[in-house]
């Protein structure tokens, strides 16, 4: 239907202007709430050519749709704003096209070709010094919703992440166990994996911030020489040396360390509701990066410096001098992303796009990263991505790590459970539940709740995240959208009791249907142009707006007219059948953002 109107403006505007545009150019946009009509056409742009004001324009223009588009019974101009109203038959119409009998999962909405492309998504990528926390809770949602609408949108799509395995940071938390641990596993102290080893991630800090100190009081040293001479970091750097030098001790604590650590981060994972294709690990790409920072040296595109560290000099493209090898020859975390890069375009030949989803702090990095790859003569490099994010805020102020008070992911998702339970049971949501049915009902809420939240926020932006709010089960938050699919469901489950029949309705007989189910149909119509927005834009909040006003109409709809009191059996079969599509919708769009929707509350 929107291709005919398309096709009758182009038609107008060549007929009445002698202006040439194609269809597939017309631009339509939902006409606004408070004036007639379904799309909006901007004549402004055309007054020049039809040498009159945009208003007469689009009644001129409007009124050739109407004589020559089938769908368009009315219009009304206002200043360049044509808005066009469309016949009752034409709609009821185009919801017959939508619906396929009761199986409306293979609704013809849902349909977008293929475009042929492969695309590898990153997110997560923590390190294994420390339990996941909230940032990487927006980390993980984005990437993974990010990855589902890339896929929606008919993309091969790859999620993979790289574990940061090796460095500095690891060697922290290992000789802090070495030190202070007493032979403490994750069985023997009841924690789990992660954050047995974050506890001493945070013990390492606390011991070199003490000794630090003391080289100050005792030596009288500056504060930035003394953070350099602490016998501790000295040490954690004597541990990196022989982890690079393949040192058996020293390797059969890292190994056994990272398997904690593994254990609890996949539990975090499942929980969560994220999972990955390929996991990278930098202890493996490192070393692949080192050598093309070596043969970049051999070729001249790298420098070393006197004390023996290899620089890239970036100052011809607006930036810096970068360190990709320290002079002890250890790597550092662009050598690490150079060998990723790498063993990511040989595993995906075909690749046309390789987005890194981390966030805003790293844009630097990515934008080295990427003009040392086109350095190294990698045609690929314009195929690379920085999905930039925000950081998170909670009401009491910014996350830290290494002190020890970052608001940890599992903590978090734990607590929005909880509350979930309290507000379902002071609603009195969940009668007749098991208790299984009820808790697993209560962590789709919580996670609904935290998704929704981080996901319907622009992610290029920094946001502050209210648990409380979050939760409601009114206003724009998950939890009023899947009570909404859960509300459907009830009326989907009760028409089957009923008898009633959507495989087989006859819409010729449909003679008027309301404005709000108007307003719905077209709403349903936007899901595959909203899919491939929100893919172009890497944007799930494209997908969280439209899934809360369509929620919100259905609302509408719900409280503005009858279905089971209607006495006109036509128009009951067709209320179910759109009641039907709407929850499909609604289930379809919500998994784009990775939450479950709940058939029953």
């Amino acid at each position: 239907m929107e291709e005919q109107i398309k096709e009758a403006i182009a038609a107008g505007l060549k007929t009445l202007y002698d202006q040439d545009l194609a269809a597939d150019a017309v631009q339509l946009q939902p006409t606004r709430k408070e004036f007639p009509g379904t799309y909006t056409f901007i004549t402004f742009p055309y007054a020049r050519f039809s040498k009159k004001s945009p208003e007469e324009t689009g009644n001129e223009l409007g009124a050739f749709v109407q004589e020559n588009a089938e769908a368009v019974s009315g219009f009304n101009t206002v200043k360049g704003f044509l808005n066009l109203e469309l016949s009752e038959t034409s709609q009821v119409k185009q919801f017959a096209e939508f619906f396929n009998g009761a199986d409306v999962n293979s609704s013809s909405l849902f349909e977008i070709e293929k475009t042929g492309k492969t695309v590898v998504v990153e997110y997560s990528s923590p390190n294994t010094n420390k339990p996941l926390h909230l940032g990487h809770l927006r980390n993980n949602f984005l990437g993974n919703s990010v990855s589902r609408i890339l896929e929606a949108a008919g993309n091969d799509v790859h999620k993979v992440q790289i574990i940061n395995d090796r460095g500095i940071h690891i060697c922290k938390s290992m000789l802090a166990w070495q030190k202070f641990g007493e032979g403490e596993t994750p069985e023997s102290s009841g924690l789990k994996g992660d954050h047995l080893v974050g506890k001493y991630y945070v013990a390492f800090d606390k011991a070199y911030k003490a000794e630090v100190q003391g080289l100050i009081d005792s030596k009288n040293l500056a504060k930035e020489d003394a953070e350099k001479h602490a016998p501790i970091l000295i040490e954690a750097q004597e541990m990196l040396k022989k982890w690079e030098a393949k040192d058996p001790e020293v390797y059969a604590l890292w190994e056994r360390m990272n398997g904690w650590v593994y254990d609890g981060f996949n539990a975090t994972y499942e929980r969560m509701g994220v999972d990955f294709d390929k996991l990278y690990y930098e202890s493996d790409t490192y070393l692949i990066g080192r050598d093309r920072v070596l043969e970049g040296l051999e070729k001249g595109i790298f420098f070393k410096k006197e004390d023996g560290s290899i620089w890239v000099d970036l100052t011809d493209e607006g930036l810096d001098e970068k360190l990709l090898l320290r002079k002890d020859g250890t790597s550092v975390y662009m050598t690490q992303d150079i060998g990723t890069a790498l063993m990511r375009f040989d595993d995906y030949p075909d690749l046309s796009q390789l987005i890194y989803t981390v966030g805003n702090e790293q844009e630097y990095h990515f934008k080295v990263l990427f003009l040392i790859l086109k350095k190294l003569g990698y045609s690929w490099a314009e195929a690379c991505y920085h999905l930039s994010y925000g950081m998170v805020d909670l009401p009491t102020g910014k996350m830290k790590s290494r002190e020890g008070t970052v608001v940890d992911a599992d903590d978090l998702i734990q607590q929005m459970a909880d509350t979930a339970e309290a507000r379902t049971k002071e609603l009195g949501k969940i009668d007749g539940f098991t208790e299984e049915q009820a808790t697993e009902l209560y962590d789709m809420l919580a996670l609904g709740a935290v998704k929704y939240y981080l996901l319907k926020v622009d992610p290029r932006k920094r946001m502050m995240f209210n648990p409380e709010e979050s939760i409601e089960f009114q206003g724009n938050t998950g939890p009023f959208i899947q009570y909404t699919h859960a509300r459907i469901s009830a009326i989907n489950r009760k028409a089957q009791q009923l008898g009633v029949e959507i495989n087989s309705i006859d819409f010729d007989k449909l003679e008027r249907i309301h404005e709000v189910e108007k307003e719905l149909i077209q709403q349903l119509g936007l899901y595959a142009e909203k899919v491939q927005l929100a893919a172009e834009q890497y944007a799930p909040s494209v997908i969280a707006q439209f899934v809360y006003d369509l929620a919100k109409s259905y609302n509408r709809f719900y409280t503005e007219v009858s279905i089971f009191n209607e006495s006109d059996d036509t128009l009951q079969q067709f209320r179910v059948a759109l009641s039907a599509l709407t929850a499909e919708t609604i289930k379809k769009a919500l998994e784009l953002l990775g939450i479950d929707a709940p058939m029953r509350m």
